[in-house]
């Protein structure tokens, strides 16, 4: 039933949240100037791995290099399910091939609520309040972002992450020579969507309806043809259609026939 395919949907979503938070910076100043500005480093790694790295060098007179701070870290925390955004099934997303003939398809996505935590170590509270001031006015409580889910059919999707909550440690015990870290822990949910495989199918040329005054009948009253104008049209051209409308007086003879150009 199920086969290989890879959107890359999810790692889409993560690369995104990933550059929301890329250019963050903190600036030490001086009496009238700034000393030093830093870009904070962002790392996809999940919060234990940062603190294992403080913890191997907890002292400041060991010459040992343990972990360069501020830095930021985020990973993914959980994925579920989001009924309240479901969309029908049988609509598609279509897009034109080389071949003229032929279109691809995709069907509605399934929506996805995907959890980040979003981890800020820095040495001092200054430095801490600066980076979570850069992000926090973005959020009210959501911001959006765009992401090209499937490029070769043309589908982009704007997902909105929302910040849930903010946790603060301050690891301020301990005397004049332990590392000090202040962690900021900030918590998302990206509503997003994810998309199963592409399909293709060939382009319809031509519909046609037969239409009867009574069920079961054999002898049909009206037949309705529709087909492109021109005929040789594809999805890219600015065509209409051409409408034919047959009535029958019995399932042999004509009773007229009327042409439109919609």
């Amino acid at each position: 039933m199920f086969g290989h395919f890879y959107n890359e949907g999810m790692r889409k979503m993560t690369v995104a949240f990933g550059q929301v938070f890329n250019n963050i910076q903190i600036k030490r100043t001086g009496s009238d100037s700034t000393i030093q500005s830093i870009r904070v480093p962002l790392a996809y790694a999940p919060k234990e791995k940062f603190l294992v790295r403080l913890d191997q060098q907890a002292n400041l007179d060991e010459r040992e290099f343990a972990i360069t701070l501020p830095r930021m870290g985020f990973e993914i925390a959980g994925i579920e399910y989001d009924g309240s955004r479901k969309l029908t099934k049988v609509q598609k997303f279509k897009s034109t091939t080389s071949n003229s003939g032929v279109m691809n398809f995709n069907y509605m996505p399934v929506p996805y609520n995907i959890s980040y935590n979003l981890f800020c170590f820095t040495a001092t509270a200054e430095g801490g309040l600066q980076i979570i001031e850069q992000i926090l006015p973005y959020f009210q409580p959501d911001y959006t972002v765009t992401i090209n889910v499937i490029p070769e059919m043309g589908i982009k999707r704007d997902v909105p992450i929302v910040l849930n909550n903010i946790s603060y440690e301050d690891s301020y015990s301990g005397d004049f020579t332990t590392r000090r870290a202040v962690i900021y822990t900030l918590n998302f949910t990206a509503k997003t969507y994810l998309y199963g495989p592409a399909s293709t199918q060939k382009v319809i040329r031509e519909t046609q309806s037969d239409l009867h005054t009574d069920l079961p009948a054999a002898t049909r009253e009206e037949r309705i043809t529709v087909v492109p104008n021109p005929t040789s049209a594809d999805a890219d051209d600015d065509f209409g259609f051409t409408t034919t409308i047959s009535f029958f007086q019995d399932s042999k003879n004509y009773d007229k026939t009327r042409d439109e150009d919609v």
